[in-house]
Protein backbone atom coordinates (compact mmCIF):
# COMPACT_ATOMS: atom_id res chain seq x y z
CA UNK A 1 0.00 0.00 0.00
CA UNK A 2 1.46 3.36 -1.00
CA UNK A 3 1.85 6.19 1.51
CA UNK A 4 -0.96 8.76 1.61
CA UNK A 5 -0.26 11.90 -0.35
CA UNK A 6 -1.30 15.50 0.08
CA UNK A 7 -0.73 17.09 -3.28
CA UNK A 8 1.56 15.98 -6.08
CA UNK A 9 4.00 18.61 -7.25
CA UNK A 10 2.87 21.02 -4.55
CA UNK A 11 6.35 22.23 -3.75
CA UNK A 12 7.47 22.77 -7.33
CA UNK A 13 9.64 25.82 -7.88
CA UNK A 14 7.62 28.91 -8.59
CA UNK A 15 4.41 27.62 -7.03
CA UNK A 16 2.71 30.74 -5.61
CA UNK A 17 1.20 28.99 -2.59
CA UNK A 18 4.57 27.50 -1.65
CA UNK A 19 6.19 30.90 -2.06
CA UNK A 20 3.55 32.43 0.22
CA UNK A 21 4.00 29.74 2.87
CA UNK A 22 7.77 30.07 2.78
CA UNK A 23 7.51 33.85 3.13
CA UNK A 24 5.25 33.46 6.19
CA UNK A 25 7.60 30.84 7.63
CA UNK A 26 10.61 33.08 7.12
CA UNK A 27 8.83 35.96 8.85
CA UNK A 28 7.85 33.60 11.69
CA UNK A 29 11.47 32.51 12.05
CA UNK A 30 12.50 36.14 12.48
CA UNK A 31 9.69 36.73 14.96
CA UNK A 32 10.64 33.62 16.95
CA UNK A 33 14.14 34.96 17.57
CA UNK A 34 12.65 38.15 19.00
CA UNK A 35 10.36 36.21 21.33
CA UNK A 36 13.31 34.67 23.17
CA UNK A 37 14.00 37.86 25.12
CA UNK A 38 10.41 38.39 26.32
CA UNK A 39 9.88 38.23 30.07
CA UNK A 40 7.20 36.03 31.58
CA UNK A 41 5.32 39.16 32.63
CA UNK A 42 5.34 40.52 29.08
CA UNK A 43 4.03 37.24 27.68
CA UNK A 44 1.30 37.07 30.29
CA UNK A 45 0.25 40.66 29.52
CA UNK A 46 -0.20 39.73 25.85
CA UNK A 47 -2.20 36.61 26.69
CA UNK A 48 -4.60 38.39 29.04
CA UNK A 49 -5.00 41.25 26.55
CA UNK A 50 -5.73 38.73 23.78
CA UNK A 51 -8.39 37.08 25.97
CA UNK A 52 -10.13 40.42 26.50
CA UNK A 53 -9.85 41.29 22.80
CA UNK A 54 -11.46 37.99 21.76
CA UNK A 55 -14.39 38.61 24.09
CA UNK A 56 -14.72 42.16 22.77
CA UNK A 57 -14.76 40.83 19.18
CA UNK A 58 -17.29 38.08 19.94
CA UNK A 59 -19.91 39.44 17.55
CA UNK A 60 -17.50 39.51 14.60
CA UNK A 61 -16.10 36.08 15.47
CA UNK A 62 -19.57 34.49 15.69
CA UNK A 63 -20.59 36.11 12.41
CA UNK A 64 -17.53 34.63 10.70
CA UNK A 65 -18.30 31.25 12.27
CA UNK A 66 -21.91 31.43 11.05
CA UNK A 67 -20.55 31.78 7.51
CA UNK A 68 -18.42 28.67 8.04
CA UNK A 69 -21.34 26.73 9.51
CA UNK A 70 -23.66 27.63 6.63
CA UNK A 71 -21.04 26.55 4.10
CA UNK A 72 -20.37 23.31 5.96
CA UNK A 73 -24.06 22.44 6.19
CA UNK A 74 -24.46 23.09 2.48
CA UNK A 75 -21.53 20.76 1.84
CA UNK A 76 -23.11 18.04 3.97
CA UNK A 77 -20.32 17.89 6.56
CA UNK A 78 -20.74 15.08 9.10
CA UNK A 79 -22.26 15.85 12.48
CA UNK A 80 -19.08 15.26 14.53
CA UNK A 81 -17.10 17.75 12.44
CA UNK A 82 -19.95 20.26 12.49
CA UNK A 83 -19.92 20.13 16.30
CA UNK A 84 -16.17 20.77 16.32
CA UNK A 85 -16.60 23.70 13.96
CA UNK A 86 -19.45 25.47 15.73
CA UNK A 87 -18.78 28.42 18.04
CA UNK A 88 -21.26 29.78 20.58
CA UNK A 89 -20.97 32.70 23.00
CA UNK A 90 -20.07 30.17 25.70
CA UNK A 91 -17.36 28.60 23.54
CA UNK A 92 -15.88 32.00 22.69
CA UNK A 93 -15.73 32.76 26.40
CA UNK A 94 -14.09 29.39 26.92
CA UNK A 95 -11.48 30.21 24.28
CA UNK A 96 -10.68 33.50 26.02
CA UNK A 97 -10.51 31.82 29.41
CA UNK A 98 -8.10 29.28 27.95
CA UNK A 99 -5.65 32.10 27.26
CA UNK A 100 -6.06 33.38 30.82
CA UNK A 101 -5.36 29.88 32.07
CA UNK A 102 -2.14 29.69 30.04
CA UNK A 103 -1.12 33.09 31.41
CA UNK A 104 -1.40 31.64 34.90
CA UNK A 105 0.83 28.64 34.19
CA UNK A 106 4.55 28.51 35.02
CA UNK A 107 6.82 29.67 32.20
CA UNK A 108 9.03 26.75 31.16
CA UNK A 109 11.65 28.86 29.38
CA UNK A 110 14.91 29.03 31.29
CA UNK A 111 13.94 26.21 33.66
CA UNK A 112 17.01 24.23 34.71
CA UNK A 113 16.32 20.58 33.90
CA UNK A 114 19.67 19.22 35.11
CA UNK A 115 23.02 20.52 36.23
CA UNK A 116 26.29 19.59 37.86
CA UNK A 117 29.86 20.68 38.43
CA UNK A 118 32.59 18.63 36.77
CA UNK A 119 35.79 17.60 38.57
CA UNK A 120 37.68 20.23 36.53
CA UNK A 121 35.51 22.98 37.99
CA UNK A 122 33.30 23.58 34.91
CA UNK A 123 29.57 23.89 35.59
CA UNK A 124 26.91 22.46 33.30
CA UNK A 125 23.23 23.41 33.18
CA UNK A 126 20.60 21.94 30.89
CA UNK A 127 17.92 24.60 30.39
CA UNK A 128 14.61 24.71 28.53
CA UNK A 129 14.49 26.75 25.33
CA UNK A 130 11.76 27.27 22.68
CA UNK A 131 11.51 24.94 19.71
CA UNK A 132 11.36 27.98 17.40
CA UNK A 133 8.69 27.86 14.68
CA UNK A 134 5.88 25.37 15.24
CA UNK A 135 3.48 24.44 12.42
CA UNK A 136 0.02 23.16 13.34
CA UNK A 137 -2.16 21.36 10.77
CA UNK A 138 -5.66 20.81 12.10
CA UNK A 139 -9.27 20.20 11.14
CA UNK A 140 -12.45 22.12 11.86
CA UNK A 141 -11.97 23.28 15.47
CA UNK A 142 -11.48 27.09 15.63
CA UNK A 143 -10.61 26.88 19.33
CA UNK A 144 -7.36 25.15 18.33
CA UNK A 145 -6.35 28.37 16.57
CA UNK A 146 -6.25 30.28 19.83
CA UNK A 147 -5.12 27.38 22.03
CA UNK A 148 -2.14 26.76 19.73
CA UNK A 149 -1.18 30.43 19.75
CA UNK A 150 -1.43 30.67 23.53
CA UNK A 151 0.67 27.61 24.29
CA UNK A 152 3.22 28.39 21.57
CA UNK A 153 3.57 32.03 22.63
CA UNK A 154 3.93 31.29 26.36
CA UNK A 155 6.66 28.75 25.54
CA UNK A 156 8.45 31.29 23.34
CA UNK A 157 7.54 29.87 19.93
CA UNK A 158 6.13 31.42 16.78
CA UNK A 159 3.28 29.43 15.27
CA UNK A 160 2.09 28.82 11.71
CA UNK A 161 -1.54 27.71 11.61
CA UNK A 162 -2.96 25.68 8.77
CA UNK A 163 -6.61 25.10 9.61
CA UNK A 164 -9.18 23.46 7.41
CA UNK A 165 -11.07 25.33 4.71
CA UNK A 166 -14.30 24.59 6.62
CA UNK A 167 -13.16 26.97 9.39
CA UNK A 168 -11.45 29.55 7.18
CA UNK A 169 -13.58 32.56 8.15
CA UNK A 170 -13.57 31.73 11.87
CA UNK A 171 -9.81 31.23 11.92
CA UNK A 172 -9.17 34.43 9.98
CA UNK A 173 -11.26 36.45 12.45
CA UNK A 174 -9.46 34.97 15.45
CA UNK A 175 -5.95 35.39 14.03
CA UNK A 176 -6.71 38.99 13.08
CA UNK A 177 -7.50 39.71 16.74
CA UNK A 178 -4.32 37.98 17.93
CA UNK A 179 -2.09 39.86 15.48
CA UNK A 180 -3.64 43.19 16.47
CA UNK A 181 -2.90 42.48 20.13
CA UNK A 182 0.72 41.54 19.36
CA UNK A 183 1.24 44.72 17.35
CA UNK A 184 -0.30 46.81 20.12
CA UNK A 185 2.31 45.38 22.51
CA UNK A 186 5.20 46.12 20.10
CA UNK A 187 5.69 42.44 19.36
CA UNK A 188 6.17 41.19 15.81
CA UNK A 189 2.68 40.03 14.71
CA UNK A 190 4.33 37.39 12.53
CA UNK A 191 4.65 35.35 15.73
CA UNK A 192 1.28 33.97 14.60
CA UNK A 193 0.20 33.51 10.99
CA UNK A 194 -2.64 31.75 9.22
CA UNK A 195 -1.73 29.82 6.09
CA UNK A 196 -4.04 29.59 3.06
CA UNK A 197 -6.61 26.86 3.64
CA UNK A 198 -8.24 26.44 0.24
CA UNK A 199 -5.24 24.81 -1.44
CA UNK A 200 -3.82 21.54 -0.18
CA UNK A 201 -0.40 22.50 -1.43
CA UNK A 202 -0.07 24.84 1.56
CA UNK A 203 0.08 21.78 3.84
CA UNK A 204 2.84 20.21 1.77
CA UNK A 205 4.74 23.49 1.65
CA UNK A 206 4.53 23.80 5.45
CA UNK A 207 5.54 20.26 6.34
CA UNK A 208 8.45 20.34 3.88
CA UNK A 209 9.78 23.78 4.86
CA UNK A 210 12.87 22.29 6.47
CA UNK A 211 15.12 25.01 7.84
CA UNK A 212 12.23 27.45 8.26
CA UNK A 213 9.88 25.33 10.39
CA UNK A 214 11.27 23.45 13.39
CA UNK A 215 8.43 21.02 14.11
CA UNK A 216 4.98 20.20 12.72
CA UNK A 217 2.07 18.89 14.79
CA UNK A 218 -0.97 17.47 12.95
CA UNK A 219 -4.29 17.41 14.82
CA UNK A 220 -7.29 15.69 13.30
CA UNK A 221 -8.45 12.39 11.92
CA UNK A 222 -6.30 9.44 10.99
CA UNK A 223 -6.20 10.42 7.30
CA UNK A 224 -4.77 13.85 8.02
CA UNK A 225 -2.24 12.61 10.58
CA UNK A 226 -1.03 9.75 8.38
CA UNK A 227 -0.66 12.03 5.37
CA UNK A 228 1.39 14.57 7.31
CA UNK A 229 3.62 11.93 8.91
CA UNK A 230 4.19 10.17 5.58
CA UNK A 231 5.03 13.31 3.60
CA UNK A 232 6.78 15.62 6.07
CA UNK A 233 10.48 16.40 5.92
CA UNK A 234 10.15 18.66 8.96
CA UNK A 235 10.25 16.76 12.30
CA UNK A 236 6.69 15.77 13.19
CA UNK A 237 4.94 14.98 16.46
CA UNK A 238 2.13 12.52 15.80
CA UNK A 239 -1.02 13.23 17.79
CA UNK A 240 -4.54 12.31 18.37
CA UNK A 241 -5.85 9.20 16.64
CA UNK A 242 -7.64 7.37 19.43
CA UNK A 243 -9.00 3.86 19.16
CA UNK A 244 -9.36 3.73 22.95
CA UNK A 245 -10.49 0.59 24.79
CA UNK A 246 -12.21 -0.09 28.09
CA UNK A 247 -11.56 -3.63 29.36
CA UNK A 248 -14.12 -4.90 31.86
CA UNK A 249 -12.09 -7.46 33.82
CA UNK A 250 -13.58 -10.52 35.51
CA UNK A 251 -13.16 -8.78 38.89
CA UNK A 252 -14.89 -5.57 37.79
CA UNK A 253 -17.55 -3.80 39.82
CA UNK A 254 -20.33 -3.74 37.22
CA UNK A 255 -21.91 -0.54 38.55
CA UNK A 256 -18.55 1.15 38.08
CA UNK A 257 -18.00 -0.47 34.69
CA UNK A 258 -21.35 0.69 33.35
CA UNK A 259 -20.81 4.25 34.60
CA UNK A 260 -17.28 4.47 33.17
CA UNK A 261 -18.19 3.00 29.77
CA UNK A 262 -21.15 5.37 29.34
CA UNK A 263 -19.01 8.39 30.21
CA UNK A 264 -16.09 7.27 28.06
CA UNK A 265 -18.34 6.81 25.03
CA UNK A 266 -21.06 9.46 25.29
CA UNK A 267 -19.52 12.45 27.10
CA UNK A 268 -18.26 13.88 23.81
CA UNK A 269 -18.12 11.26 21.04
CA UNK A 270 -16.21 13.44 18.56
CA UNK A 271 -12.95 13.72 20.53
CA UNK A 272 -9.89 11.49 20.49
CA UNK A 273 -10.10 10.24 24.10
CA UNK A 274 -13.54 8.70 23.50
CA UNK A 275 -13.81 4.95 24.04
CA UNK A 276 -14.35 3.15 20.74
CA UNK A 277 -14.19 -0.48 21.91
CA UNK A 278 -15.37 -2.30 25.04
CA UNK A 279 -13.77 -5.64 25.87
CA UNK A 280 -15.67 -7.82 28.35
CA UNK A 281 -14.08 -10.76 30.15
CA UNK A 282 -15.68 -14.09 29.26
CA UNK A 283 -16.03 -15.06 32.94
CA UNK A 284 -18.61 -12.30 33.51
CA UNK A 285 -19.82 -11.71 29.95
CA UNK A 286 -23.17 -13.46 30.37
CA UNK A 287 -24.16 -10.86 32.97
CA UNK A 288 -21.97 -7.87 32.10
CA UNK A 289 -22.34 -7.82 28.33
CA UNK A 290 -26.14 -7.49 28.07
CA UNK A 291 -26.15 -4.95 30.91
CA UNK A 292 -23.49 -2.71 29.34
CA UNK A 293 -24.97 -3.06 25.85
CA UNK A 294 -28.43 -2.09 27.12
CA UNK A 295 -27.01 0.94 28.94
CA UNK A 296 -25.20 2.07 25.80
CA UNK A 297 -28.25 1.56 23.62
CA UNK A 298 -30.33 3.59 26.05
CA UNK A 299 -27.93 6.48 25.32
CA UNK A 300 -28.44 6.07 21.56
CA UNK A 301 -25.19 4.20 20.89
CA UNK A 302 -25.04 1.72 18.01
CA UNK A 303 -23.28 -1.50 18.99
CA UNK A 304 -20.95 -3.31 16.57
CA UNK A 305 -19.89 -6.82 17.47
CA UNK A 306 -20.28 -10.57 17.07
CA UNK A 307 -23.26 -11.11 19.39
CA UNK A 308 -26.93 -11.40 18.49
CA UNK A 309 -28.68 -8.04 18.15
CA UNK A 310 -25.51 -6.12 17.26
CA UNK A 311 -24.43 -4.63 13.96
CA UNK A 312 -22.16 -7.35 12.54
CA UNK A 313 -18.53 -6.34 13.09
CA UNK A 314 -15.74 -6.88 10.58
CA UNK A 315 -12.00 -6.37 10.95
CA UNK A 316 -12.35 -2.63 10.36
CA UNK A 317 -14.65 -2.20 13.36
CA UNK A 318 -11.95 -3.34 15.79
CA UNK A 319 -9.56 -0.63 14.56
CA UNK A 320 -12.16 2.07 13.86
CA UNK A 321 -12.03 5.52 15.47
CA UNK A 322 -15.76 6.13 15.11
CA UNK A 323 -15.92 9.65 16.62
CA UNK A 324 -19.69 9.11 16.76
CA UNK A 325 -22.30 7.30 18.84
CA UNK A 326 -20.96 3.93 17.70
CA UNK A 327 -18.89 1.44 19.66
CA UNK A 328 -17.44 -2.04 19.10
CA UNK A 329 -18.04 -4.66 21.80
CA UNK A 330 -16.23 -7.98 22.10
CA UNK A 331 -15.92 -10.68 24.73
CA UNK A 332 -12.33 -11.76 25.42
CA UNK A 333 -11.04 -14.89 27.11
CA UNK A 334 -9.01 -13.24 29.86
CA UNK A 335 -6.51 -10.47 30.67
CA UNK A 336 -3.94 -11.82 28.21
CA UNK A 337 -6.51 -11.90 25.42
CA UNK A 338 -7.59 -8.31 26.18
CA UNK A 339 -3.99 -7.07 26.14
CA UNK A 340 -3.35 -8.92 22.88
CA UNK A 341 -6.43 -7.33 21.29
CA UNK A 342 -5.38 -3.87 22.41
CA UNK A 343 -1.85 -4.42 21.14
CA UNK A 344 -3.19 -5.41 17.75
CA UNK A 345 -5.84 -2.74 17.24
CA UNK A 346 -5.02 0.12 19.61
CA UNK A 347 -3.47 3.39 18.48
CA UNK A 348 -1.35 4.04 21.57
CA UNK A 349 -3.62 6.74 22.92
CA UNK A 350 -5.57 5.69 26.07
CA UNK A 351 -6.49 2.25 27.40
CA UNK A 352 -8.53 1.54 30.55
CA UNK A 353 -9.23 -1.43 32.78
CA UNK A 354 -12.09 -1.79 35.25
CA UNK A 355 -11.15 -4.20 38.03
CA UNK A 356 -10.94 -4.68 41.80
CA UNK A 357 -7.98 -7.06 41.35
CA UNK A 358 -4.78 -5.14 42.13
CA UNK A 359 -2.55 -7.73 40.48
CA UNK A 360 -4.59 -7.59 37.27
CA UNK A 361 -4.51 -3.78 37.29
CA UNK A 362 -0.74 -3.74 37.74
CA UNK A 363 -0.26 -6.31 34.97
CA UNK A 364 -2.44 -4.25 32.63
CA UNK A 365 -0.60 -0.99 33.34
CA UNK A 366 2.78 -2.71 32.89
CA UNK A 367 2.06 -4.51 29.63
CA UNK A 368 -0.28 -2.17 27.72
CA UNK A 369 1.65 0.17 25.42
CA UNK A 370 -0.16 3.52 25.30
CA UNK A 371 0.39 7.17 26.13
CA UNK A 372 -2.07 6.82 29.03
CA UNK A 373 -3.20 3.68 30.86
CA UNK A 374 -6.09 4.18 33.28
CA UNK A 375 -7.41 2.02 36.10
CA UNK A 376 -11.07 2.33 37.15
CA UNK A 377 -11.79 5.66 35.45
CA UNK A 378 -12.96 7.04 32.12
CA UNK A 379 -10.69 7.45 29.10
CA UNK A 380 -12.05 11.01 28.91
CA UNK A 381 -9.51 12.05 31.56
CA UNK A 382 -6.62 11.94 29.08
CA UNK A 383 -6.50 15.67 28.64
CA UNK A 384 -3.95 18.33 29.52
CA UNK A 385 -6.32 20.32 31.68
CA UNK A 386 -7.58 17.22 33.50
CA UNK A 387 -3.99 16.14 34.17
CA UNK A 388 -3.28 19.53 35.69
CA UNK A 389 -1.05 20.74 32.84
CA UNK A 390 -3.39 23.56 31.81
CA UNK A 391 -4.14 23.86 28.10
CA UNK A 392 -2.67 21.35 25.66
CA UNK A 393 -1.47 21.48 22.08
CA UNK A 394 -2.55 17.88 21.48
CA UNK A 395 -2.04 14.35 22.76
CA UNK A 396 1.10 12.73 21.40
CA UNK A 397 0.80 9.03 20.61
CA UNK A 398 4.43 8.59 19.60
CA UNK A 399 7.42 7.84 21.81
CA UNK A 400 10.07 10.41 20.92
CA UNK A 401 10.24 13.92 22.43
CA UNK A 402 6.78 13.89 24.01
CA UNK A 403 4.06 11.37 24.82
CA UNK A 404 0.57 12.01 26.13
CA UNK A 405 -1.00 15.45 26.67
CA UNK A 406 1.40 18.13 25.43
CA UNK A 407 1.49 21.27 27.54
CA UNK A 408 4.04 24.06 27.77
CA UNK A 409 7.16 22.00 28.62
CA UNK A 410 6.49 19.70 25.65
CA UNK A 411 6.83 22.68 23.28
CA UNK A 412 10.39 23.23 24.41
CA UNK A 413 13.76 21.70 23.72
CA UNK A 414 16.86 22.08 25.87
CA UNK A 415 20.38 23.37 25.50
CA UNK A 416 23.49 22.94 27.61
CA UNK A 417 25.03 26.05 29.11
CA UNK A 418 28.64 25.47 30.18
CA UNK A 419 30.66 27.84 32.41
CA UNK A 420 34.40 27.60 32.88
CA UNK A 421 37.29 29.72 34.02
CA UNK A 422 39.93 28.94 31.43
CA UNK A 423 39.82 25.12 31.36
CA UNK A 424 41.29 23.42 28.29
CA UNK A 425 40.82 19.83 27.27
CA UNK A 426 43.92 17.64 27.62
CA UNK A 427 45.41 16.20 24.44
Amino acid sequence: MSAPTLDSGATAAGDPVTAQVHALASAAKTASRRLIGLSTAAKNDVLTAAAAAIEAAQEEILAANATDIARAEADGIEASLLDRLRLTPERVTGIANGLRQVAGLPDPIGEVVAGKTLPNGMTLRQVRVPLGVVGIVYEARPNVTVDAFGIAFKSGNAVLLRGSSSAADSNAALVAVLREVLAAHDIDPNAVALLPAHDRSSVTALIQARGLVDVVIPRGGAGLINAVVANATVPTIETGTGNCHVYVHSAADLDMAEKVVINAKTRRPSVCNTAETVLIDADIADVALPRIVAALQAEGVTIHGDEDGMEPADEQDWSEEYLSLDIAVRRVDDLDDAIEHIGRYGTGHTEAIITSDLAAANEFTKRVDAAAVIVNASTAFTDGEQFGFGAEIGISTQKLHARGPMGLPELTSTKWVVWGDGQIRPV
